[in-house]
């Protein structure tokens, strides 16, 4: 080996490097058009069953169909927007008249009543909680409202992004498929479509099984919230029933926001006739539901959507969590159910490949 070749190697490996870096520099900078394909496929995938519904079965148009798809979508964002606006709307004007001083009063009262309950039973948490400033935090809410109301102009783009993508690829949903295939070589492009074809039907249902879980949970809270007065239930329980879309740890926020809420609820009240146990009964409510729906909703929806078993879900979360964190633990699942897919098509006689997919 010369020295022309060893220089020949060493640029044709420079070259690879600058080329990956500058391929990932370009889809950072890029990196919220992706977001936007990413979720319009995911509403595309999530649409597709009822759209090959209304072209088999009720003979509609295809153009007609996608159209009915996203009227759908978009009434159930408006209904979304009819829901929180009015109350954000409010909660604003209440913040922007908040009488810091008089929010300090009722607060510490409330700490005062916990204290003095615990004291009863030999612990005192007054001077921990006080050690928290957490009344110094109420401050900063305006500022907050103010950031919040300065992204809807960013957000108002791409949710116009996503609904123009999202058409494009309902209407048409071999325009995903042509611009992967065109990254496949010749000789495995049928065995990728068919990859594709089974992907797509798995994530398909998949989002449907979220959406199912999402509802049942929602019922469940509502109907706890709405035994014991909570205002505002309805708004709650869908907040906490989409906090599930993080695994683990959604639940466990929800169960924070749930309990805050429900005491805020009854500010003014006695706190250990009134307060405790009317928080201690919509937290039991709370952890009936989410036990419901870790052992009866979760299992039965997942391993009919992505054909894999419970522990096997449950593991490949943990991992997908250990490794990337919060977003980890979203996509592990249909990461996982893709992955398992293309494996099959491409190493059906390995002994570990054929084990994880029997099922698929």
């Amino acid at each position: 080996m010369n020295s022309k070749t060893i220089s020949n190697g060493i640029l044709r490996a420079l070259s690879v490097i600058i080329g990956v870096a500058l391929l990932l520099f370009f889809l950072w900078k890029i990196q919220s058009v992706l977001v936007y394909i990413i979720i319009a496929g995911i509403l595309s995938l999530i649409a597709r069953p009822l759209i090959l519904f209304l072209r088999r079965k009720l003979k509609f148009p295809n153009t007609l169909a996608v159209v009915v798809a996203m009227a759908l979508f978009l009434g159930f964002l408006f209904s979304l927007i009819r829901m929180f606006i009015p109350l954000i709307s409010q909660q604003g004007k209440n913040l922007s008249l908040l009488n810091i001083n008089e929010l300090t009063v009722k607060t510490e009262g409330i700490i005062n009543q916990i204290n003095d309950y615990f004291l009863q039973q030999n612990i005192n948490i007054l001077e921990q909680l006080k050690s928290l400033d957490l009344l110094a935090n109420f401050k900063e809410i305006p500022n907050l409202l103010n950031s919040i109301i300065g992204t809807v102009g960013s957000l108002s783009v791409g949710l116009i992004s996503v609904l123009f993508i999202s058409f494009f690829l309902m209407k048409d949903s071999k325009i995903l498929n042509k611009g992967l295939m065109a990254l496949v070589p010749d000789n495995s492009e049928s065995r990728f479509q068919k990859s594709f074809t089974t992907i797509k039907d798995l994530l398909s249902r998949y989002f449907i099984g979220l959406f199912l879980q999402i509802t049942i949970l929602f019922i469940l809270y509502s109907i706890v919230l709405g035994i014991f007065g909570v205002q505002n239930a309805i708004v709650i329980a869908f907040l906490c029933a989409l906090l599930n879309l993080i695994p683990y740890v959604g639940p466990m926020i929800g169960a924070v926001l749930i309990m805050f809420l429900t005491m805020s609820s009854h500010i003014g009240e006695d706190f250990q006739t009134e307060i405790l146990p009317t928080t201690l009964y919509v937290m039991i409510g709370y952890f009936i539901a989410q036990m419901i729906d870790n052992f009866v909703s979760q299992p039965v929806i997942f391993s009919k959507s992505v054909k894999s078993h419970p522990l096997e879900i449950f593991l490949i979360i943990i991992i997908g969590g250990l490794l990337f964190g919060v977003i980890g633990m979203v996509v592990a699942v249909p990461t996982y159910t893709a992955l398992k897919v293309i494996l099959k098509e491409f190493l059906a006689d390995n002994k570990i490949v054929k084990s994880l997919t029997k099922d698929l």
